[in-house]
């Protein structure tokens, strides 16, 4: 109990502080529809081509959008020294990791969720023919871009360069997250159920979910104290 107490905790504070401000949320969600829209002019709405590609450019819509707020992660804590009594509070290093990753997560999902519908109507995509199954895959895809920004939000927390280190080091270790939710979303939108050669990539995305959330749980207080 005491875990999930201290989870929900830092969770909540850190979702308390973006709301306050809301400097990442807004910059992530600009850019996403930014670019989206100036995306739209390059393609042909509607088109074969459009639809089989589609899936591809939203998944790096969305990670480039999600860096935005994933950066902000444990840099926020560096005025006033916060970081520096988190370290030291009466918390485990799997609680704040878990807490941290909860709060980018719902963060990173409300801008995939508003972009959605502008992808669809400046794509004419019909995108909700498969609606559970493409929020499944959204979740999914969204949770392993967390984790990965979280832990390595947390790593280059101390470099003057993180803004571009930490993109650096993201984006390698997403490759498999990323063709496994680009090649579902792109089935997805193209009207094929989950099945099929479909359950490999999606056991694929679950598999990294899973060792690189295990793994962050244990190797956050390496990364934060050494």
């Amino acid at each position: 109990m005491d875990f999930l107490r201290q989870t929900l905790v830092i969770a909540r504070k850190d979702l308390r502080a973006e709301l306050r401000t809301k400097e990442a949320i807004n910059a992530a969600l600009a850019f996403s529809i930014v670019i989206l829209v100036l995306f739209s002019f390059a393609f042909d709405p509607g088109e074969q081509e459009t639809v089989e590609m589609s899936g591809g450019l939203l998944w790096i819509v969305f990670a480039f959008a999600g860096t935005l707020v994933l950066n902000r992660s444990f840099a926020r804590e560096v005025p006033n020294d916060c970081l520096d009594a988190l370290v030291a509070a009466p918390i485990s290093g799997a609680a704040l990791f878990l807490g941290k990753a909860l709060a980018n997560f719902v963060l990173v999902i409300a801008v995939e969720l508003v972009s959605l519908p502008v992808f669809g109507i400046f794509y004419n995509v019909h995108w909700t023919g498969q609606i559970w199954s493409l929020l499944l895959v959204l979740a999914l895809g969204t949770w392993g871009l967390t984790v990965i920004g979280t832990i390595f939000s947390a790593l280059t927390v101390n470099i003057r360069l993180r803004e571009l280190m930490a993109p650096l080091l993201v984006y390698p270790m997403l490759i498999p997250a990323l063709m496994s939710a680009m090649k579902l979303t792109m089935d997805l939108i193209a009207g094929k159920p989950l099945g099929g050669e479909d359950e490999v990539w999606l056991r694929l995305l679950v598999a990294f979910d899973v060792i690189f959330t295990a793994l962050s749980l244990v190797l956050l207080e390496t990364v934060l104290v050494g």
